[in-house]
């Protein structure tokens, strides 16, 4: 499966990916701009906003761009305050040096670097930060690292665990894809987080992921079964709601 086709899948779900997906750890968002040399900060490939949401939540200048059009027209209704603009990581529509930030959430591991790489630099100040976030299920919790294994990669992969997501990102800034020359050594941080979901959302939250948004119907159908079965045996899960246990990883790196 190319990655053009999986990142095109979520217009698909946009309002299932609004209503289920999660926000940001705001301590996450706020250690990803901390060090930026302003406030103006640009949430590349938004999706429906869930970043942009605790971006604004910190009291920064946020302009959201998006390439998915029933993603964006999610994210407008969502949030009608934020200025939200049709684009992609490698052709931005905002002048040179015009935000002190460009972050992404879930996202940056979708962007083809090469060019985004210069695309982003562009926009950023000198000394300006770029930041990928990524929500993470804390799989050091019994029932999650086996909740990892009933699901399979299309549901939770190598960036959805707190065990393997430093290493299944850490390659995106390497040297030779069009961010070396523009931007400093990259860094890496955790901040706790969680979701308040019941056995019904946690399903339907996976259902959103790209993996299984692609799935052949009969397919998908029976990994998400599988996945109910499985909630429906655990005592966290089997009844009422729970607080999936998450973090909010960060990889950033300041322009040069």
């Amino acid at each position: 499966m190319t990655t053009v086709v999986l990142s095109s899948s979520f217009g698909s779900a946009a309002a299932a990916y609004a209503r289920h997906r999660p926000d940001y750890a705001q301590a996450a968002a706020r250690w990803a701009v901390e060090v930026a040399p302003g406030s103006r900060v640009l949430d590349l490939g938004a999706g429906t906003g869930k970043l942009a949401a605790t971006l604004v939540a910190l009291g920064v200048d946020v302009v959201a761009v998006e390439p998915d059009p029933a993603m964006l027209a999610q994210l407008r209704r969502e949030l009608p305050t934020v200025r939200a603009l049709s684009g992609s990581a490698e052709a931005i529509p905002l002048p040179d040096a015009s935000v002190d930030a460009v972050l992404a959430g879930n996202a940056l591991h979708w962007f083809d670097m090469a060019v985004a790489g210069p695309e982003i630099a562009r926009v950023l100040t000198p000394g300006g930060i770029l930041a990928g976030l990524w929500n993470v299920m804390d799989d050091r919790v019994d029932w999650v690292a086996a909740l990892e294994g009933v699901s399979g990669s299309a549901a939770i992969g190598p960036r959805d665990t707190w065990s393997s997501w430093r290493a299944a990102t850490a390659g995106l800034l390497r040297p030779g894809n069009g961010t070396a020359e523009r931007f400093g050594t990259p860094e890496q941080a955790e901040f706790l987080h969680g979701q308040r979901r019941s056995a019904d959302s946690l399903v339907a939250t996976l259902a959103t992921r790209a993996g299984l948004l692609v799935m052949p119907e009969p397919e998908r159908t029976a990994t998400l079964d599988r996945i109910r079965e499985f909630l429906a045996t655990r005592a966290e899960t089997a009844e009422g709601d729970f607080t999936l246990p998450m973090l909010t990883g960060v990889l950033r790196a300041r322009r040069l």
